[in-house]
């Protein structure tokens, strides 16, 4: 079995680590009342309760370290060859970064004055989720086609 390139998993966790970044930075303003980072309205897009919202980014942030470990390790699950899966994953990916690309879109056309970066906090995050699951799911992708080139 060949490990993954090096490169791929640097990005994996630096990309882990920017949500990681965005969680901590949510949870500062949330539970500590941080004054120098954005206030709570702009890191939240208020479709979920900050209740729900903050377990389920830290599952995110559980399947993407088991993601990035696999991956430095050169084994385990998600390092496994899975053609279903992982051609699944990349189309999920690039539809996800499409609807996300489309919901900042949205967003700066119905507040103009919010430009460029208003309320932008969730939707450039969900870019660097759907980047991590892009960067997995060619993974995949070149593993099948490196497999099936003829030797």
């Amino acid at each position: 079995m060949m490990n993954p390139p090096r490169r791929l998993v640097w990005l994996l966790w630096m990309l882990l680590f920017a949500f990681c970044c965005r969680v901590l930075g949510q949870a500062l303003v949330v539970f500590f009342d941080v004054m120098w980072l954005p206030p709570m309205e702009e890191w939240s897009s208020g479709l979920l309760p900050y209740p729900i919202l903050l377990p389920t980014q830290l599952l995110i942030i559980a399947i993407c370290t088991i993601v990035c470990w696999d991956f430095t390790r050169g084994e385990g699950y998600f390092v496994q060859t899975k053609p279903l899966f992982g051609h699944g994953v990349l189309w999920f990916g690039y539809v996800y970064l499409a609807a996300m690309i489309l919901r900042y879109i949205i967003r700066m056309s119905l507040y103009p004055e919010a430009r460029w970066f208003g309320g932008t906090i969730p939707i450039f995050f969900h870019w660097v989720l759907a980047s991590f699951i892009i960067a997995f799911g060619q993974y995949h992708r070149d593993r099948l086609t490196q497999s099936s080139r003829p030797s």
